[in-house]
C-alpha cells in the first residue's frame, strides 16, 4: 500500500502511461471491467517489473565490463531472475524489432537506392540552384524593364498633359490679344 501511494506520487514521471497499460488491458481483455485501482495496481506492477529486469540487466552489463545494456543482457536478466519461460516470446518480440527497424532504415536509405553517387547529387543540386537564381534574375530584369516603361510613359503624359496645357493657356492669352 505505502509503495502504490509513493509510487503515484512524486514518482509519477517513472511509470508507465496509463493510456498504454489501458490500451493493453482493453487489448488482452475485451470483455472484462477492470476496476481502477486494479488499473493502477498492473500500472505499478508493470513499473516494478521493468525497474527489476533493467537493475538486474544493469548489473550484468557491469559484470561484463560494458557500458550499454544489450538485448542479450536483457534476456540473461530474465533468466537469473527466474523469467525464463518468457525468453523465447522476448527474442521472438526482439526480432520483430530488428526487423522492423530494418525496414525504417531501408526506407530512409532511399537516396543511397538510386545509384546515384552523393557527387553528382550534390553536383545536379547546384545546377538546379543554378537554374533558379537565374531565372529569379531574369524575373527581376522584366520587373525593372516594366516598371521603366511605366515610369517612361507616365513622364510622357505628363509632359504631353503639361504641354496640353501650356498650349491652352496660350491660346487664351491670344484670344485676350485680340480682344
Amino acid at each position: 500500500q505505502d509503495r502504490m501511494a509513493s509510487s503515484s506520487g512524486n514518482d509519477d514521471d517513472l511509470t508507465i502511461p496509463r493510456a498504454a497499460i489501458n490500451k493493453m488491458i482493453k487489448e488482452t481483455l475485451p470483455n472484462v471491467r477492470v476496476a481502477n485501482d486494479a488499473r493502477e495496481l498492473v500500472v505499478n506492477c508493470c513499473t516494478e517489473f521493468i525497474h527489476l529486469i533493467s537493475s538486474e540487466a544493469n548489473e550484468i552489463c557491469n559484470k561484463s565490463e560494458k557500458k550499454t545494456i544489450s538485448p542479450e543482457h536483457v534476456i540473461h536478466a530474465l533468466e537469473s531472475l527466474g523469467f525464463a519461460s518468457y525468453i523465447t516470446e522476448v527474442k521472438d518480440v526482439l526480432q520483430e524489432c530488428k526487423t522492423v527497424a530494418l525496414k525504417r532504415r531501408k526506407a530512409s536509405s532511399r537516396l543511397e537506392n538510386l545509384g546515384i553517387p552523393e557527387e553528382e547529387l550534390l553536383r545536379q543540386q547546384q545546377e538546379l540552384f543554378a537554374k533558379a537564381r537565374q531565372q529569379q534574375a531574369e524575373l527581376a530584369q522584366q520587373e525593372w524593364l516594366q516598371m521603366q516603361q511605366a515610369a517612361q510613359q507616365a513622364q510622357l503624359a505628363a509632359a504631353s498633359a503639361s504641354a496640353a496645357s501650356q498650349a491652352g493657356s496660350s491660346q487664351d492669352e491670344d484670344e485676350e490679344d485680340d480682344m
